[in-house]
C-alpha cells in the first residue's frame, strides 16, 4: 500500500516538473519573440526617424551611413618594456563600407567592413583588405603580417604556425614598420623572426584574449580572399 502510495507521488512530481519545463519553454519562446518584434518595431523607427532627419536638414553621418573615409580613431601607441605597443586612446567599431584611412600600418582598431575576413587559421598569398582583416581583429584574431624583405623560412614557420591556430591569419603587407609584424585589437609588435619568443607570447596574450571586443564571434563564413 505505501509502495503505491510512493509511485503516485513520485510520477505526479515527475508530471509537475515536465509542465514547469514546458511552461518555461514557452515562456523562453514566448520573450525570444516579443524582443524580435521589439528590435523590428524600435529599428523601424529608427531608420523612419533618420530618413526624416536627414530629409529636414540634408546632413548625414558617415559614420554611420558608411561613407567614411577615416578610422574614427584617435590617439597613440605607448611601446611596453616587451616591444608590444597598444593603442592609448579610442578605437571606432563602426560598420562601413567604403576604404578606411587608418592612422597605424597594419590598423589595430577602428572602423571596419561588416564582413570580417576568415581567420580561422587561414594563411593569404595576396594583401587582404584592411577594412575586412580589423573585423577579424574585433572577433579576436591575431594578425600576422610580412614584407617582401622577411625571410622565406620565417615566412613559412609563421605560416606553419597560423595554419594550425583558430582566431588567426596571416597575410603580405608591404607598408609596415619592419618585415614581421603581430596585429591583435588594440596592440601591435614588431619581431625579429619565427624563433622570436614574442611569438609566442603574442599568440599565447592575444587570441581570444582581454583586449576582444566579440569574444567567441565567429571567424569563418567571412571573406576568404
Amino acid at each position: 500500500m505505501g509502495s503505491g502510495k510512493n509511485s503516485s507521488t513520485a510520477a505526479r512530481k515527475a508530471r509537475i516538473e515536465e509542465m514547469r519545463r514546458a511552461d518555461r519553454v514557452r515562456e523562453r519562446r514566448n520573450r525570444v519573440l516579443s524582443i524580435a518584434a521589439s528590435v523590428v518595431v524600435v529599428a523601424g523607427l529608427a531608420v523612419g526617424g533618420v530618413v526624416l532627419v536627414n530629409k529636414q536638414s540634408g546632413d548625414k553621418d558617415p559614420a554611420a551611413s558608411g561613407d567614411a573615409k577615416g578610422s574614427g580613431d584617435s590617439g597613440h601607441f605607448t611601446t611596453g618594456k616587451d616591444g608590444v605597443r597598444t593603442w592609448s586612446g579610442k578605437l571606432s567599431r563602426t560598420h562601413v563600407t567604403t576604404k578606411v584611412s587608418y592612422p597605424m600600418h597594419p590598423p589595430v582598431g577602428g572602423n571596419h567592413n561588416p564582413v570580417w575576413l576568415n581567420c580561422n587559421g587561414d594563411v593569404y598569398s595576396k594583401p587582404v583588405q584592411d577594412e575586412n582583416a580589423v573585423h577579424a581583429l574585433e572577433h579576436g584574431a591575431v594578425w600576422v603580417t610580412y614584407t617582401g624583405k622577411a625571410p622565406k623560412a620565417d615566412v613559412d614557420a609563421l605560416a606553419a604556425k597560423v595554419k594550425k591556430t583558430p582566431y588567426s591569419l596571416m597575410s603580405p603587407y608591404e607598408n609596415q614598420g619592419a618585415p614581421l609584424v603581430l596585429s591583435a585589437w588594440g596592440h601591435q609588435v614588431a619581431v625579429k623572426s619565427a624563433s622570436d619568443p614574442e611569438v609566442d607570447r603574442f599568440f599565447s596574450t592575444y587570441v581570444q584574449g582581454r583586449q576582444t571586443p566579440e569574444p567567441g564571434a565567429s571567424c569563418t563564413g567571412g571573406v576568404m580572399k
